[in-house]
């Protein structure tokens, strides 16, 4: 299987080793056409507003929520990711993709001098716990009725689902636990 990874800015190669340990292909997305070539997408970390910025010049934004509408097309954002396919985004002006039901709070957890590693026990994951490395993370402070809670850290949500998409403040990319990436990449089409 094709597994795409947004290669404008970010946590790329990091997910592409994942991928690629999970046995499967990884491939850069920067184009519309390299879009159409892969069965799942990753939108990964980074600085949300320059991926977003890059989406909107590139027009790729707009064919991610045109395929993930038209396709269903399996979708995993990572902080940054989860930024942008947020419906909201609190006490910012930034636009999203809104196609998961959720509300978020950037830089949540505080400034880069603030980010940690802690223990995370996953509902959809058999254990150990898995290790969270949160570097200026968002995370959710509203969900909407389809929205499935996947993971809870400090009373604040940092794991979640609605259908083909899952979001997560943290970044399973920057450890070795495959886990959360095989989660994703055995998501079906509905």
């Amino acid at each position: 299987m094709k597994i795409g990874v947004l290669a404008l800015q970010g946590a790329v190669s990091e997910h592409l080793k994942m991928i690629e340990q999970c046995g499967h292909q990884a491939v850069p997305v920067k184009t519309a056409e390299q879009l159409n070539q892969v069965q799942k997408l990753i939108i990964p970390g980074g600085e949300s507003t320059t991926i977003g910025r890059l989406l909107s010049r590139y027009r790729l934004k707009e064919k991610i929520v045109q395929l993930y509408q038209s396709s269903n097309i399996p979708i995993f954002g990572t902080c940054a990711g989860m930024i942008l396919l947020a419906k909201n985004i609190e006490g910012v002006e930034q636009d999203t993709m809104g196609l998961i039901d959720v509300s978020v709070r950037r830089n949540a957890f505080g400034r880069q001098i603030d980010s940690f590693e802690t223990d995370l026990n996953i509902s959809v994951l058999k254990p150990p716990v898995f290790k969270g490395i949160f570097i200026r993370a968002p995370f959710i402070t509203k969900v909407g009725k389809n929205v499935e809670t996947l993971c809870c850290y400090d009373g604040n949500i940092v794991l979640a689902q609605e259908g083909n998409i899952i979001v997560s403040s943290f970044h399973p990319e920057l450890g070795n636990d495959i886990r959360i990436h095989q989660y994703f990449i055995n998501l079906q089409k509905t």
